[in-house]
């Protein structure tokens, strides 16, 4: 099988450029806008899709995807349906790398093997379990590696030296540096925590040749800069991918206002100089 996320992180580094990754809740506003949302992020060129599965307690999720998730839940949406969406936009494009950021329950409520089968068969590429820690890894990892699907594990500055060792070690597709403690959709930085992360982030370049994505307050182009001047190889935005959503006045001016967005982080990638860092 491809692998999507080698190819396209390869095709930026080539072209000397970081990544970006926008996320947003499966069926969110409701299946078709998702998925139109999906085409204008898909169409704008960034590097990987990463899409969330409802769940009812999304403990590593800020106030405004909860409220998404939320909302979806409350409309009916289930599992299944996300299934049918991933289906969707996997055949919208056969290029774009799509990882799934969910909660060990809704694993376990399909079965893990079940679970991962049906991720392969529809073009997921890999699946970040938010709630289920490295040491428990290989509840899920073979059922994962028989399935063909890559398991991103949460690296943060917080991580100590033996857990990244054994993150390193299980990881695919790339590492998710989360950029601050706390949920997402924040975004506090002074220069203690900017060193940190710096430090982290050479650590893991120590046991891993993985890109390193950086996320949680990342909503902005400066934001996406100072991660890169760090040592990120891209950065993922979710809170600020469901606000444009939400304050669009039509379906219309979503669309426009997600591609405006996704263009604006692109050219941050993009023009990134590494002699600056």
């Amino acid at each position: 099988m491809t692998n999507r996320y080698e190819e396209s992180f390869a095709q930026a580094k080539k072209s000397a450029e970081k990544a970006f990754i926008p996320f947003t809740v499966l069926g969110w506003p409701d299946a078709d806008s998702c998925f139109d949302h999906a085409c204008a992020m898909i169409d704008a060129g960034v590097t990987a899709l990463e899409l969330g599965l409802p769940f009812s307690d999304p403990v590593a999720d800020g106030p405004v995807i909860q409220k998404a998730a939320f909302e979806t839940l409350k409309s009916g949406f289930k599992v299944d349906d996300c299934f049918r969406l991933l289906e969707r936009i996997r055949r919208r494009s056969q290029k774009i790398p799509i990882g799934l950021l969910l909660y060990y329950n809704l694993v376990l409520a399909q079965g893990v093997a079940e679970f991962f089968a049906r991720c392969s068969q529809v073009g997921v590429d890999a699946v970040l379990i938010a709630d289920l820690p490295i040491e428990s890894a290989q509840e899920v990892l073979p059922q994962a590696q028989a399935a063909g699907v890559s398991l991103i594990y949460l690296v943060s500055p917080v991580t100590t030296p033996a857990r990244l060792a054994s993150i390193c070690r299980n990881a695919g597709a790339f590492l998710y540096l989360v950029s601050r403690l706390g949920v997402t959709g924040t975004n506090e930085r002074n220069d203690e925590k900017d060193a940190r992360l710096q430090e982290i982030i050479a650590e893991t370049r120590k046991h891993s040749s993985l890109p390193i994505c950086a996320g949680f307050g990342i909503s902005a182009p400066e934001h996406a800069r100072t991660m890169f001047k760090l040592g990120a190889d891209g950065v993922i935005t979710g809170s600020r991918v469901v606000e444009i959503v939400r304050a669009a006045q039509s379906p219309e001016g979503a669309r426009q206002q997600l591609s405006a967005f996704c263009h604006e982080m692109l050219e941050a990638c993009r023009n990134f100089d590494p002699a600056r860092r």
